[in-house]
């Protein structure tokens, strides 16, 4: 995805859970063609939980024949992607030659590390048949002598990644450790990443063990310490308290967080770095063509003037 900031919304949410730090409304953007995307993180209240500092809602929209999803090759610098599907598919493309068709539950981490150029467009199939689209989009921020690595990408397929099956939920370890089980996915700093869904009635326990956490609630409505969240709404706990989510109906839902950064970060457009001096380099080298070109692409998204 590509990022331009805007206002967040004035917040009415009661916020009695002493455990709770934030309560987050995402703010909703049309990007044309009914393509709705709710942006959670960056917040003027909050910048990053843990390491992620950007975190997109897009959908659900149905697409008709001929239309689908068309984000040009654009550049990121200092991060990492993680691409998470409900519904629908995208097929990625990026500057290393990697070249993957993302289904729903998969895992897709894109680093861009000192640079990467990727593209994201419906498939042919799909945008020939139509079909839905409900996913996430998150950025997580590399750590201070780790942002100018070698840009890579991971993809595991829904079966590859544990899941936990209780009686009354179910969850997804995409990345990290949730519930004593790891991901298989690599990371260049801690920080864990799991998709919840639980029935009616259920009760789910957050672990306390991880420096920042919050959940994302996609959909549904939860109970935390009598107070009750509808999604989709981001809430940020603070550090070491025991949560129990209650989900009040049928409710899917993110858990995410991880360690703290050393410092805070830089955002303009795309483009995530410690260092202001860096992100300018970046303007240019995009600007000038110094981004290696994305294979079977022909297209860009230019520099933002």
């Amino acid at each position: 995805m590509s990022w331009q900031p805007s206002n967040d919304p004035v917040l009415g949410d009661p916020m009695s859970c002493d455990a709770l730090d934030l309560v987050i409304v995402p703010r909703t953007r049309d990007l044309g063609d009914g393509f709705e995307v709710r942006r959670a993180l960056p917040h003027g209240k909050r910048q990053m939980v843990g390491p992620f500092i950007f975190f997109d809602h897009f959908g659900p929209v149905q697409f008709v024949s001929g239309k689908g999803m068309d984000v040009r090759p654009h550049p990121h610098i200092g991060l990492a992607t993680v691409t998470y599907l409900f519904d629908g598919s995208i097929m990625h493309r990026d500057s290393e030659g990697n070249v993957q068709e993302i289904a729903p539950g998969a895992m897709n981490l894109m680093t861009a590390g000192r640079g990467i150029a990727h593209s994201e467009r419906t498939p042919d199939a799909q945008r020939a048949a139509g079909q839905k689209m409900l996913g996430l989009q998150s950025w997580i921020a590399l750590p201070a002598g780790s942002e100018e690595i070698a840009p890579s990408f991971q993809h595991y397929g829904a079966g590859d990644l544990p899941m936990i099956s209780e009686r009354d939920f179910t969850a997804r370890v995409i990345a990290g450790s949730s519930f004593g089980i790891a991901s298989p996915v690599s990371m260049v700093s801690p920080w864990f990443y799991t998709e919840v869904t639980a029935v009616a009635g259920a009760s789910v326990p957050l672990d306390p063990d991880h420096e920042e956490r919050a959940i994302y609630v996609v959909d549904g409505e939860v109970e935390i310490a009598n107070e009750r969240y509808e999604g989709p709404r981001l809430l940020i706990f603070r550090p070491g308290d025991r949560i129990t989510v209650k989900a009040l109906k049928a409710t899917r839902m993110m858990f995410l967080g991880g360690d703290a950064l050393e410092g805070p970060r830089h955002i303009w457009w795309n483009f995530v770095s410690s260092s202001k001096e860096r992100i300018e380099q970046a303007k240019q080298d995009w600007k000038t063509g110094r981004f290696a070109a994305v294979p079977q692409e022909h297209e860009f998204i230019p520099l933002p003037e």
